[in-house]
């Protein structure tokens, strides 16, 4: 354009947002012959012809449209931010219809609204993610989840373009604290389950974008509940150059481990405190800063424990009395700031750049002695449920003082260039440096009537009583280590998307590489080098039929290169010849959109196969996972998630998810067994309702149904003699709200008008009382050589009351 004919311009631009402040995505917006369209965030910009009346209308397939008329003079610059009521005849089709970027490139996507509404025991976008297929948690104390046969290890979270990281030292969910996504922030949620593009990381199994949003106005949101609170306040400037939201949450879990089974003096808080902050210096140069400061503080004095087990004619029972205590720390900062220059409509450039330092403190001495033995089932019997007749009598002695510090600094450039209307570029280049400094002092003692037990991976084992042992007396588990190890990555990526034709049907397909070279070195490491590079492709198909049909297909190359965990093995030594795991993706899917009762569902199919190899074996103890570093086995997982959503009650939006999965792993040749993973089959249901009488009092269902997973063997087994499984997981929770105040309803007089949103609501977690349990405690009775396998359970019904607020 030139000098000219831009001094004759005028620019209007801004956000466009539906009633509930959320922004609209392909809003259409026309001037005569002039026209643009809203970007993912809602966001819109315009070149109008300057000192003449200009009017400009604004239409969506499911909004009710808006004209105005503008007369700027030349140069001049207007922030315009419409509000766009929902056509109360097509509110089906906002409720249920994603827009063509994420079907077509296999992304789910959940409302913000209701990650925000649908809580749960550890409340977060994790709660909405194990209802999807594909995903699972089994322990509802942690925000960790494994996906199509992937460990915790395997996911990567953005928040804005930004990779976050989780603390290293995580060892039980109870310990963990909070995610770290911020629910009250969130504008955007996409989710990928696998045959995910090149533009993102370098993970075996899943992708998780968060977007947090750019406010544009004034607003403050609040909730408390018996397990914590969490308050969020967002602004914007006069003259919207500058705007930010700040978000601060406390957690007390007391509630939830009070309940179960060990009795204890637990004092478990975790706090944080996030921001996103944006000032635009001009209309083309926009900074972003986002921040985050978490304090994670778990104190825990076990007192004593009952576990009872068995059946119903040969009841048993594990007692367990408690000395000692575990206090760990967690405490983690992080920065980032982001730097976005638009150059004109169709480029972007952008510099990244954050920094991540966490401190963890693990120290625990706990003194666990127990009596195993038969129980007392004589009803009417006033010792009914005691322990008549002792079988079992030992002690175990836990010890551990872990330090950890870590530091993690990134420096990225990205850009996109938008080739013609059709056609994108995208690329980064990526810096990563890693210090980390770890001290891991961890030994176990076991002893079993008085007489302590070797490991069961020695030579000398102990056979006492019945013979006597003259040799050393050695831990059951001992390990030492003292590492500090630097980690540098250089990674980039170019990928190249096309929306076009292919006679009448519509397809959309894209293509990229990605290369990762990564350096570690430290005290007594000897420096190793390695590169991989990753091609990933998608092409998708919109057939022009009668039935709303869309395919995918994804096919690429996914490696892992190891992070510092992955580089310790079992003695806690880093091994910086580890190379990268490597594993081949196969996904095929189907969407299905049709009408049931007049209302829009859709039916999501997907087909999956991995082919693993380099792959890095590991144990997996209750959330904590322990490689051997050692590249030696190889793996596959294969699978079909199948997931049905819709307004099965009008107005509100349910899913139905279902999972098959088979995932096994051959280490050294030795033949193929189950993964810690192998999860064979899923439901899930996420169901909300309302009571038509009373629209106002509403209700959600989030219903998950797990087959056991192999873990129930002793921590130092042999997978090949141990495939022992952990029951089935099943879980309800169950949340009551009434809405006392909403943007449907309007106060002049009454207290209530200071609410933009008010709302109370009562929770059951666990309805049913479920007990699932994570892992086994392996007690040893030494006169019959005989292992018992007590089961750790979760939480049992929890009862929690909720207030949430909008002002």
């Amino acid at each position: 354009m030139s000098t000219m004919a831009f001094s004759q311009n005028a620019t209007i631009r801004g956000v466009i947002l539906d009633e509930n402040d959320t922004p609209i995505y392909d809003v259409n917006i026309k001037a005569g012959d002039l026209g643009t369209a809203t970007n993912i965030n809602g966001f819109y910009e315009l070149k109008i012809p300057a000192n003449q009346d200009v009017t400009i209308v604004f239409t969506h397939l499911s909004h009710k449209p808006i004209t105005q008329t503008f007369n700027l003079k030349s140069g001049q610059e207007l922030e315009f931010n419409p509000v766009m009521k929902v056509d109360v005849e097509q509110i089906g089709v906002v409720v249920i219809n994603t827009n063509t970027r994420q079907s077509v490139t296999g992304v789910t996507t959940i409302a913000p609204e209701m990650i925000r509404t649908i809580k749960g025991a550890q409340p977060g976008v994790e709660n909405i993610l194990k209802t999807l297929p594909g995903v699972n948690i089994s322990n509802e104390l942690s925000t960790q989840y494994s996906v199509r046969g992937g460990n915790f290890d395997e996911n990567l979270v953005y928040v804005n373009e930004i990779e976050v990281y989780r603390p290293f030292l995580i060892r039980s969910g109870q310990q963990e604290g909070l995610s770290f996504v911020n629910t009250d922030l969130v504008q955007n949620v996409d989710f990928s389950a696998g045959g995910f593009q090149a533009k993102y990381g370098d993970k075996l199994s899943s992708v998780l974008d968060i977007t947090y949003r750019n406010p544009i106005k004034f607003g403050l949101r609040a909730d408390l509940s018996l397990l914590g609170g969490s308050i969020a306040a967002e602004t914007v400037s006069k003259d919207s150059k500058f705007s930010g939201i700040v978000g601060l949450r406390y957690r007390d879990n007391s509630l939830l481990i009070n309940s179960l089974e060990t009795e204890t003096n637990v004092v478990p808080v975790f706090a944080d405190a996030q921001t996103y902050l944006t000032y635009k210096f001009s209309d083309k140069f926009h900074l972003n800063f986002l921040g985050n400061l978490s304090l994670n503080k778990y104190d825990f004095k076990p007192q004593n424990r009952q576990t009872n087990f068995g059946t119903i004619d040969n009841p048993v029972a594990l007692l367990v009395f408690y000395e000692g205590q575990e206090k760990d720390r967690y405490q983690t900062a992080f920065g980032a700031f982001k730097a976005n220059y638009f150059v004109n409509d169709d480029l972007t450039l952008k510099l990244i750049t954050s920094a991540y330092h966490t401190t963890e403190e693990e120290y625990f001495d706990i003194l666990a002695q127990y009596r195993l033995g038969e129980v007392n089932s004589n009803i009417g019997d006033e010792d009914l449920g005691e322990v008549e007749f002792s079988e079992g009598i030992g002690s175990q002695l836990t010890h551990a003082r872990n330090n950890l510090d870590a530091v993690i600094v990134n420096v990225e450039h990205k850009g996109d260039y938008k080739i013609d209307e059709e056609s994108t570029l995208e690329w980064s280049a990526k810096y990563t440096h890693e210090d980390i400094r770890d001290r891991l002092v961890e030994w176990e003692v076991i002893d079993s009537a008085g007489f302590s037990i070797n490991p069961p991976n020695i030579d000398a084992f102990n056979d006492q009583p019945y013979s006597p042992y003259e040799g050393p007396l050695v831990a059951f588990q001992n390990v030492r280590a003292t590492n500090k190890v630097l980690i540098d990555r250089l990674q980039a990526y170019l990928q190249y998307s096309k929306r076009t034709k292919l006679g009448e049907h519509d397809v959309f397909y894209n293509a990229g590489v990605r290369v990762h070279n990564w350096n570690v070195s430290g005290d007594a490491i000897e420096s190793k080098s390695h590169t991989v590079f990753s091609p990933r492709a998608q092409f998708a198909i919109k057939p022009n039929w009668e039935k709303d049909m869309l395919f995918r297909f994804a096919a690429g190359m996914y490696y892992q290169p190891p992070f510092y965990r992955e580089l310790r093995d079992s003695s806690g030594v880093v091994q910086p010849d580890v190379k990268a795991q490597k594993s081949v993706h196969f996904v095929l899917g189907n969407e299905y959109s049709f009408e049931l009762w007049d209302r829009p569902f859709k039916l999501v199919s997907e087909a999956y196969y991995k082919s693993l190899s380099d792959v890095n074996p590991y144990t997996l103890e209750n959330v904590r996972i322990r490689y051997r570093a050692k590249n030696n086995a190889k793996a596959y997982a294969y699978g079909l998630d199948l997931r049905l959503n819709g307004e099965f009650v009008k107005g509100t939006e349910s899913w139905f998810s279902f999972s098959y999965l088979k995932t096994e792993e051959n280490i050294e040749d030795r033949g193929y067994i189950a993964r810690p993973t192998d999860q064979r089959l899923k439901f899930g249901v996420l169901f909300q309702d309302y009571v038509p009488s009373i629209p106002d009092l509403k209700m959600y269902l989030n219903l998950v149904y797990n087959t056991g997973v192999p873990g129930g063997s002793p921590s130092y087994a042999d997978p090949y003699d141990y495939q022992n499984r952990l029951r089935d997981y099943k879980r309800a929770d169950l949340g009551i709200s009434y809405v006392l105040v909403d943007q449907n309803k309007t106060y002049n007089s009454s207290w209530k008008r200071h609410f933009k949103e008010l709302t109370i609501g009562f929770e059951i977690f666990n309805m049913f009382d479920v007990q699932n349990s994570i892992t086994n405690t392996w007690v040893r009775d030494v006169y019959s050589k005989r292992q018992y396998a007590i089961p750790n359970y979760l939480t049992p019904r929890v009862f929690n009351v909720r207030l949430s607020t909008r002002f």
